[in-house]
């Protein structure tokens, strides 16, 4: 029987294809799979189980979505960060 994580959930198996869909999926394409999931789950006629592993996906494909986005603002910040520090040095240095 798989070992259930009692934070997330989710098996040693799921945990693992969540792992795996980060890696492999780009932000648009989970974001456009999201997209689909939610078109899904809005326009019903789905059984309860097929409902709720498209809002197990749903919720998988949001974790990946908000990982890239992270990255994309601790990169932003970075940027943002050198920038300052160089505009710092050149008016240290002009004094």
């Amino acid at each position: 029987m798989a070992k259930t994580d009692e934070q997330t959930g989710q098996t040693d198996g799921q945990a693992g294809q969540s792992a795996r869909a980060e890696t492999t999926l780009g932000y648009e394409q989970a974001r456009d799979e999201l997209v689909e999931v939610v078109r899904r789950l809005e326009a019903g006629g789905t059984s309860l189980e097929e409902s709720l592993a498209l809002w197990e996906r749903g919720e998988e494909l949001a974790k990946v979505c908000r990982h890239w986005l992270e990255g994309a603002r601790a990169r932003l910040d970075a940027a943002l960060a050198e920038d300052e520090g160089a505009e710092e040095a050149e008016s240290a240095g002009e004094g």
